[in-house]
C-alpha cells in the first residue's frame, strides 16, 4: 500500500500519512485536495442557515496543541490528548504522530522528536463565513461555521478546514499559510509586508503610567527620567487619554455605573483639552506643538496615538456635530455562542446593553482617513489600533462579520498606508480568524492580552501564552508582547522574553520608576534593540506540555540571529492556571509545586540554526549562558543541564563554530552583557594571507563583546585601533570591550580578531 500525505476519507476514517486522524468521518463530510500535500475538509447540509455545526469524526489517540479564544478577544493555549480537550473557538490544531503511535513517554529522561511528523488543522473563512473548531465529551471533533448575519445563508461549507502534515513544525505552518495565501488571496504573510522601523527602537508607552488621566507634562516628565538613565525611547505610544470623548451615562459627583465606562464615544477626531493649552508651555497649544516639542528634545523617532477600531470603546457619539459626517447611528452587539461558550467579557457584555455608536460602512475609509490626516500633520506617525473583535458582533444587516471585517481591515490599511510615510500600525484585540485571514498590509498585532502588573498570577501566562500564540500569529505579522514594567518583581522575566521575542520593545514605567540594570540588558545608549529575527515560539519537545500548570515542564523559547541562534528557558510554574482550566486539586503535582526545576538545553532546539552557521561550520555550538555567564562548546545534539526557580529564567547564545583551519575555531558570541548577546553580530568574514589570519565581525553597540576561540589570537582591532582582551584558557571564552559610540556617529563596529 502506497502512503500518501494528502488527507483522505477512506470507510469513515480520515487518514494522513497512513495515520486515521478521525474515526467515525460522517458521510457528508468532504475533502478536497489543496496543494503539496493539503487539503480542505467541509460538510454538506439539507437545510439552510447562517450557523452550522459539523461533526467531522472521533479524534483519539494523538497529542494535541490548540490555541482557543477564552474570550472574545483573546487567544490561550491548550494541550490534550483527544477530541474532548479542544474547547469552543479553537482557531488552530496541531497533533503530533510519532512513528510508534505512542504517546509521549514520561519515563524517558531526555525525549526526543525523532519519528515524529506533525498535523496541523487551521479553521479558515470560506466565503462569507468564518469557521472554528470545538470538541465534545465524546471525543468528538466538530466545526462551526457561521456568518454573523441571519441573512447570509449556506447549506455546506467545503473550504471550511485546512489541513496539512509535515516532519517539521514550524516549517509546516509557513508552507501551508503560503499556501493559503496563494489560495484564498485574501491576507499576506509576514515576509510579504512591510515591516514598520519602530520595531528596532526601543518605546514608551502612556497607559500603565497614567491610564486614562495621562497628561503632556506626564509624558515629558517620563520621556526626560528614560533619557537621563542612559535608556532614551525613540518610541512613543500615547494611549487612551488623549482623545474628546463623552460617557453620556456619568453624572458629575456620582460613582461611574459598573459597565458605563466603555459605553464611552467619540466626540471629536481631534486631541481633548489636556492637550490644548498646555499649562505653562506657551509654546505648546495643541498636539501638533507637543508632538514637534517632544520629538526636538527627546529625539524621538516615532510617535503612536492610540484609538479603537470604531473610534472609542462605545463607538461615536451619533449626536456630536463633528461625527455626523460619518452616519453614526447606535447598535447593539449581538455575541456568537461562541463568544459565551468560554468566558464572558465586562466590556462586550456592556456595548450589549449600551450600544455602539456605528459609522455608516460607506464612509469607514473616509473616517479613518479623516482621522489619521490630522494625526499626520500634527506629526504623529503611527497609530494602535485597539477593540478590534468588536466588529464581529455588528456584522447583523452588513453582510457578516468577515464581510464587515474585511471591510474595515481594507480601509484601516489604506489609510494608514496614505497618511503614514510608513506601515505604522499595531493591531490589537484582534485574536479572531476573521483578521488574521484578511491582514493584507498589518504587519504588527498584539499576540497576547494585556500585562497586568498588579496581577501576580498573570505573568507567566503572559509569556507562555505569547510564544504559543506566535505559531500561529508569527506567519502573518510581528507578535507584539504588550509593554512591561522594568522596576517590577518579574522584570527580568518579562525583560529577557521580549529580548528574543523578536518583537518590539517597550515599557510602561511610571516617569521615575526604571531599573536601569534591567533595561540597560535590553537597549543600547543610542535607544535602539538587539531584535532576533523571527518570532520567538515554543522549541519542538515544549509545544504538547504545559509549561505554566503541570508541575514539571520547563518553557524553552527559541529563535535566530543573522550569525547565531538563542534560546530562553522559563520556569513558569507554580504561579498562575489558565482560564478554563480544571485543577485537580488532590494531585501533588499542584500541592507540592516545587521550587526548583530542571531540565536540559541543546542546540538542536534551535530551528534552521544550519541556515545561518555557513560552510565552515564543524557541527559544534558555542554555548552562553547570560545569568551564570557559564560558556561550553556542544555537538548540535549534545546538552546542558538547566535548574531554575520559580519566576527564573536563563538565556542562551548558540554560536555554531566555524572552523578556518586547524588551530582556528571561532564563533562569535556578541554583547555578552546584553540578554540577546548574538543580536550584535552582523556579520562574519575570515582573511587569510602569508602574516597569518584575521577573522572580521562586524558589530554594534557597545560593551562587553565575547567570542568563542580554540585558541588566542595575537591581538584585536576595533574601528582599527588596538584593544586590550582577556582570554580565558579553560573554556576558551574571548572579551573585549567596545567603546561607546557617538550618539551621532555609526552604531556599528568592526572588530578584528588577529591571529
Amino acid at each position: 500500500m502506497t502512503i500518501t500525505a494528502i488527507p483522505t476519507v477512506t470507510e469513515g476514517r480520515l487518514t494522513v500519512r497512513g495515520k486515521v486522524v478521525l474515526d467515525r468521518v460522517p458521510d457528508n463530510v468532504v475533502v478536497s485536495p489543496a496543494s503539496s500535500g493539503s487539503a480542505f475538509i467541509g460538510a454538506t447540509s439539507t437545510t439552510e442557515t447562517s450557523r452550522h455545526v459539523f461533526t467531522l469524526g472521533q479524534l483519539e489517540g494523538y497529542r494535541t496543541l490548540c490555541l482557543f479564544r477564552f474570550n472574545i478577544w483573546w487567544m490561550i493555549p491548550r494541550t490534550g490528548k483527544s477530541g474532548s480537550d479542544i474547547p469552543v473557538e479553537t482557531q488552530m490544531i496541531l497533533l503530533e504522530a510519532r512513528e510508534d503511535s505512542a504517546f509521549h513517554d514520561n519515563d524517558v529522561e531526555h525525549p526526543t522528536t525523532e519519528n515524529t511528523s506533525y498535523i496541523l488543522m487551521l479553521p479558515v473563512l470560506d466565503g462569507q463565513f468564518r469557521t472554528s473548531l470545538q470538541g465534545t465529551p465524546t471525543n468528538e471533533l466538530q466545526f462551526c461555521v457561521e456568518s454573523g448575519d441571519p441573512n447570509i445563508q449556506c447549506s455546506q461549507s467545503l473550504e471550511a478546514v485546512f489541513i496539512n502534515s509535515g516532519d517539521n513544525p514550524y516549517k509546516l505552518m509557513n508552507e501551508s499559510f503560503k499556501i493559503l495565501e496563494k489560495h484564498k488571496g485574501t491576507f499576506s504573510c509576514l515576509e510579504n509586508k512591510k515591516l514598520p522601523p519602530n520595531l528596532d527602537w526601543f518605546g514608551w508607552c502612556t497607559w500603565d503610567a497614567f491610564y486614562s488621566d495621562v497628561h503632556p507634562q506626564g509624558i515629558k516628565e517620563g520621556l526626560e527620567s528614560l533619557s537621563e538613565g542612559g535608556c532614551p525611547p525613540r518610541f512613543l505610544i500615547i494611549d487612551d487619554g488623549w482623545q474628546d470623548t463623552l460617557n453620556e451615562f456619568y453624572k458629575e459627583g456620582e460613582p461611574v455605573l459598573e459597565g458605563t465606562q466603555f459605553a464611552t464615544r467619540l466626540v471629536d477626531i481631534k486631541e481633548n483639552n489636556k492637550f490644548k493649552g498646555i499649562g505653562s508651555d506657551s509654546s505648546c497649544e495643541n498636539l501638533h506643538e507637543f508632538i514637534k516639542a517632544i520629538k526636538e528634545k527627546y529625539r524621538l523617532k516615532y510617535v503612536y496615538m492610540w484609538h479603537a477600531l470604531l473610534g472609542y470603546w462605545g463607538g461615536l457619539l451619533p449626536t456630536s456635530e463633528a461625527m455626523k459626517k460619518y452616519n453614526p447611528r447606535l447598535v447593539h452587539p449581538v455575541q456568537s455562542p461562541g463568544n459565551i461558550g468560554n468566558i464572558r467579557d465586562i466590556a462586550i457584555d456592556s456595548l450589549e446593553k449600551y450600544g455602539v455608536g456605528m459609522f455608516d460602512t460607506s464612509k469607514i475609509l473616509e473616517f479613518y482617513d479623516d482621522l489619521h490626516c490630522y494625526l499626520a500633520s500634527s506629526g504623529v506617525d503611527g497609530v494602535k489600533v485597539d477593540v478590534q473583535n468588536v466588529i464581529e458582533t455588528l456584522s447583523s444587516g452588513y453582510g457578516g462579520r468577515v464581510s464587515l471585517t474585511r471591510q474595515c481591515q481594507q480601509a484601516l490599511e489604506a489609510s494608514v498606508a496614505r497618511n503614514f510615510k510608513d506601515n505604522n500600525l499595531i493591531c490589537c484585540m484582534s485574536h479572531n480568524s476573521d483578521y488574521i485571514f484578511n491582514s493584507k498590509k498589518s504587519a504588527v498585532a498584539r499576540a497576547s492580552e494585556d500585562f497586568m502588573p498588579r496581577e501576580s498570577n498573570k505573568q507567566t501566562l503572559h509569556i507562555a501564552s505569547v510564544a504559543f500564540n506566535s505559531l500561529l500569529f508569527g506567519e502573518i505579522v510581528v507578535p507584539d508582547w504588550d509593554m512591561f514594567h522594568s522596576k517590577h518583581a518579574t522584570a527580568e522575566f518579562h525583560g529577557a522574553a521580549r529580548a528574543l521575542g523578536g518583537c518590539g520593545v517597550y515599557v510602561s514605567d511610571k516617569p521615575g520608576d526604571h531599573d536601569f540594570k534591567v533595561l540597560k540588558k535590553i537597549v543600547l545608549p543610542d535607544g535602539s534593540v538587539l531584535r532576533a529575527r523571527y518570532a520567538g515560539r515554543p522549541t519542538r519537545d515544549c509545544l504538547f506540555e504545559d509549561p505554566v500548570m503541570d508541575g514539571k515542564s520547563l518553557l524553552k523559547i527559541w529563535n535566530l540571529n543573522k550569525l547565531s541562534g538563542i534560546i530562553g528557558v522559563f520556569n513558569c510554574q507554580g504561579v498562575g492556571c489558565w482560564p478554563l482550566k480544571d485543577i485537580a486539586y488532590d494531585d501533588p503535582t499542584f500541592l507540592s509545586k516545587p521550587s526548583y526545576l530542571s531540565g536540559h538545553v541543546s542546540p538542536d532546539n534551535v530551528e534552521f540554526l544550519e541556515d545561518v552557521a555557513g560552510e565552515n561550520w564543524t557541527g559544534d555550538c558555542a554555548v552562553y549562558a547570560f545569568n551564570s555567564g557559564s560558556l561550553s562548546r556542544l555537538p548540535r545534539k549534545g546538552i546542558t543541564e538547566v535548574s531554575l526557580g520559580v519566576l527564573q529564567c536563563e538565556i542562551y547564545t548558540v554560536s555554531p563554530i566555524r572552523e578556518y583551519n586547524q588551530n582556528v575555531h571561532f564563533a562569535p558570541i556578541g554583547l555578552i552583557d546584553m540578554y540577546n548577546s548574538g543580536g550584535a553580530v552582523e556579520a562574519l568574514k575570515y582573511v587569510n594571507d602569508p602574516s597569518g589570519c584575521t577573522i572580521k565581525v562586524k558589530g554594534k553597540g557597545c560593551g562587553r563583546f565575547g567570542a568563542y576561540s580554540r585558541t588566542k589570537p595575537r591581538y584585536c582591532l576595533v574601528d582599527a585601533n588596538e584593544e586590550e582582551f582577556e582570554y580565558n584558557a579553560e573554556n576558551r571564552l574571548l572579551t573585549l570591550k567596545l567603546p561607546l559610540c557617538s550618539q551621532d556617529g555609526s552604531n556599528f563596529r568592526e572588530i578584528n580578531f588577529v591571529y
